[in-house]
């Protein structure tokens, strides 16, 4: 945990966007993996995490906004508890670490919240995510809890997106160590690429690190020959001379904050002619993009900078033909880019996703767009000091997506389709690095750059 005043000044900050009610916030529990006595590695839930610091399974949180008090529900650790797990910290403990009120057992708040309810008091809850909570909140409030979802509380999540999205310096040093360890994850990949192997040879050492360094990984990497499979979960791929491996993963630091970083490696340890040029048509866009992070410039903006450059790239290469900015304007460049440039970070390698994709990532200012391609981009709103997100734009050959656009004779004038079914095998390129907005434009997170140049990555490949 961070220092109580740290929490205490959050919840202050919350609070004051509030003239009535109760914000309520329900803490994760294990979850059984396949029976009752064997779980999933427990993980808080982050807005839980993030105004409370507690990382413990079993709790719930109010605050009272009018009567200005925080409690905390949950219930002590009793000596069979003890005997398994050794000594865990009492409720009072849990109360003073986090700068709450008082606490008070789990099951008062059956009590508390229905009587709040008696009285006609607002109850204020975040979106839901996990099966139990959709039971505990529908119990609490006299809901379905197939419907509880339609009765979230726009106010308060678009006060937990303000406040989260801008971090903190203590959140910023977090993210700096989360990145320093994928720094340690992805070196180690390089080095370790051989034809020969086993994809999961590779996921696994990377996750050891991960789990050695911090609180493991931030999310399910992704470790693909196959990376034209944007999210390809499978690890058992033997790895080929010529093939390009895309590793996609990140660390959580002890205080779960993630990082979220992606490089792709010639298995040889040499791209090929054909491997190199794609690679730094990307790398171009990656860096152009970052080069162009500041305050007030809309991630949009950024996200089309990318794909500009990219159909021009292409275009030197012979797969794309005519005018760049109309190519992009049309979305013919979504053949080789279909998804967007990049996501907040934080606390969820997705920050905030569970609140709600089009708040976190979308304004008044900017709605999200229906076109193949730039219709998954996640965030495009402007960027304020503070942000920190990710910029990861890839080239990719997807096989049977080339096949449907030729066959529905989608954008003849800007695709050379009997080039780019030469690359039928080719798989894909991302490169990815994570970014905060200073007050003046950007810094790349992390203490010593991940090598991406194509003379860096090779140079640990061919080791």
């Amino acid at each position: 945990m961070f220092d109580s005043h740290i929490y205490i000044e959050r919840r202050k900050k919350l609070k004051d966007k509030f003239n009535t009610g109760l914000l309520f916030f329900a803490g994760n529990n294990e979850s059984p993996l396949n029976y009752a006595g064997n779980t999933y590695k427990f993980r808080q839930d982050s807005n839980f995490l993030y105004y409370f610091g507690i990382d413990i399974p079993g709790l719930a949180a109010l605050i009272d906004i009018d009567s200005n008090t925080t409690i905390l529900f949950g219930n002590d650790f009793t000596i069979n508890d003890i005997v398994w797990m050794g000594p865990q910290p009492s409720m009072s403990e849990l109360v003073q670490a986090s700068g709450m009120d008082r606490s008070e057992k789990y099951d008062n708040l059956y009590n508390v919240v229905p009587e709040a309810i008696r009285r006609k008091r607002n109850i204020h809850f975040l979106p839901q995510y996990r099966s139990e909570h959709f039971l505990l909140v529908g119990n609490l409030l006299g809901i379905n809890p197939e419907r509880v979802n339609d009765y979230v509380s726009i106010d308060f999540i678009k006060a937990v997106i303000e406040q989260r999205s801008v971090k903190a310096e203590e959140e910023i040093g977090e993210i700096d160590k989360a990145v320093d360890i994928a720094y340690r994850m992805h070196t180690a990949a390089m080095k370790m690429i051989k034809p020969g192997l086993i994809e999961r040879k590779i996921a696994g050492m990377i996750e050891g690190i991960a789990v050695s360094l911090g609180a493991g990984i931030s999310f399910q990497p992704i470790v693909s020959i196959n990376g034209q499979t944007l999210h390809n979960p499978h690890y058992n791929n033997e790895i080929l001379y010529d093939s390009i491996l895309v590793n996609d993963s990140g660390a959580e630091t002890e205080l779960h904050y993630a990082s979220d970083i992606t490089r792709t490696i010639p298995a040889g340890g040499k791209f090929t002619n054909k491997q190199k040029e794609i690679y730094e048509v990307v790398l171009n866009a990656q860096m152009k993009c970052i080069e162009s992070v500041k305050p007030d410039v809309a991630n949009k903006t950024l996200h089309l900078l990318a794909a500009k450059t990219i159909v021009e790239g292409l275009t030197n290469i012979g797969l794309m033909n005519g005018d760049p900015e109309e190519a992009v304007s049309e979305g013919a460049h979504a053949l080789f880019f279909p998804h967007g440039l990049g996501h907040m970070l934080g606390l969820d390698v997705h920050d905030m996703e569970g609140l709600g994709e089009d708040f976190v990532g979308y304004d008044e200012n900017n709605s999200r767009s229906d076109q193949f391609g730039l219709g998954y981009l996640r965030l495009a709103k402007s960027l304020k000091p503070g942000y920190t997100f990710t910029i990861e734009p890839g080239i990719y050959f997807i096989p049977s997506l080339i096949d449907q656009w030729k066959a529905e004779n989608k954008f003849f004038d800007f695709i050379n389709y009997d080039k780019v079914e030469q690359y039928s095998d080719f798989g894909g390129i991302r490169i990815e690095d994570n970014i905060l907005v200073t007050e003046n434009g950007y810094r790349i997170l992390g203490g010593k750059p991940i090598p991406k140049t194509v003379d860096e990555v090779e140079t640990l490949a061919s080791k």
